[in-house]
């Protein structure tokens, strides 16, 4: 199941931006293909990752592994391409850097880019990604943070357009994935244990 959904994104939604960025685009139940990448969509990049490291496919390894780490670029771009260094929740690939999409504007202290960096440090020991990781925490530690916390921003082209409200998955996983991404140990064995959706470490079945 997992090589037939990989194969078939690899094929439909993976496209270059004119700067030749790697992105994952959307299909409309219409099938018209949507330049834009979303926030969540960020996950991608790890997962790839995961599944070289767990040698799902062979023969798909090496591509699955560039389009990893071309993904990881793309999104941590999607963060450096915006006023506050923050990604908005949707992003298009139409021009030379990612641009933001006008209907959503903002960022809801979402961890999945974080998560792609941990997961490509730990997998390949390139430190690139603790310095990605580094500048995309600078981000929201100045724009999001507040003096109880941290909170969404409505827009992240405003640097002063803060809410009233924070996300539990912040907690869970936003700083979790910081923090071990940053931590030298490595604390958590990727080959006996998986995070969960909301990044509780099991052990692998």
């Amino acid at each position: 199941m997992y090589n037939r959904a990989v194969d078939g994104f690899t094929k439909r939604l993976l496209r270059r931006s004119p700067s030749g960025l790697l992105f994952c685009g959307e299909q409309t139940s219409s099938g018209r293909f949507k330049p834009e990448m979303g926030h969540l969509t960020c996950f991608l990049g790890g997962m790839l990752a995961l599944g070289v490291m767990h040698n799902v496919s062979p023969a798909t390894a090496e591509r699955d592994l560039e389009n990893a780490k071309a993904l990881a670029y793309s999104c941590y771009l999607m963060y450096r391409s915006t006023q506050t260094g923050i990604s908005a929740e949707g992003m298009f690939f139409t021009e030379e850097k990612p641009t933001v999409n006008s209907r959503a504007t903002y960022y809801i202290l979402r961890p999945e880019a974080l998560e792609t960096m941990y997961y490509l440090n730990q997998i390949t020991g390139d430190p690139i990604y603790r310095e990605w990781g580094w500048e995309m925490w600078k981000g929201i530690d100045t724009y999001c943070r507040t003096n109880y916390g941290y909170t969404h921003l409505r827009n992240v082209n405003d640097k002063s357009s803060q809410e009233d409200r924070a996300e539990s998955f912040f907690f869970a996983e936003t700083l979790k994935y910081l923090y071990l991404l940053f931590k030298d140990e490595k604390i958590v064995d990727l080959t006996k244990q998986v995070f969960n959706t909301e990044a509780h470490p099991l052990k692998v079945f």
